[in-house]
């Protein structure tokens, strides 16, 4: 039981470290972001709100990992955005839009996109282990206090 508390513990720090960097990276380099979004294979007409909407996502997803009775939300939306993250990156190594959009923001930028896949893979995966053990936890605790 401790050990699984361990493992939900470090998965949401290590989520915590990469939506926070990721979110206020994309905000400090704001002009950058939205340069890189229209060079997404995807309508530029996306980009005013693609530009706010995913680094609040992520800052949001921050938030409710931070606060335990929030925490299963913030486990899922994160199980979310990098599933999404992860299937645009396949796409991208599938060949499916007609050219190579660059990359992320930040130390990820120097990536490349089969990389880009595995790492995203990997925090697909912790958040999956930790969503099992959290809800494992949180039936635990129903049984017991029942």
């Amino acid at each position: 039981m401790r050990n699984k508390k361990l493992v939900i513990e470090i998965v949401v720090l290590l989520l915590v470290i990469l939506f926070l960097y990721t979110g206020l990276s994309k905000f400090m380099d704001f002009k950058g972001f939205t340069y890189d979004l229209n060079n997404q294979p995807f309508p530029n007409s996306f980009t005013p709100t693609l530009r706010w909407l995913i680094p609040i996502t992520e800052i949001a997803i921050v938030s409710t990992l931070l606060f335990e009775r929030t925490r299963t939300i913030g486990l899922l939306a994160s199980l979310v955005l990098m599933s999404l993250f992860t299937i645009y990156t396949a796409l991208v190594l599938l060949h499916v839009f007609e050219y190579v959009p660059c990359s992320c923001g930040g130390v990820i930028k120097h990536l490349t996109w089969p990389q880009h896949l595995i790492f995203n893979l990997f925090f697909v995966v912790i958040t999956c282990v930790a969503l099992r053990f959290s809800n494992r936890n949180a039936l635990h605790q129903f049984t017991y206090t029942q």
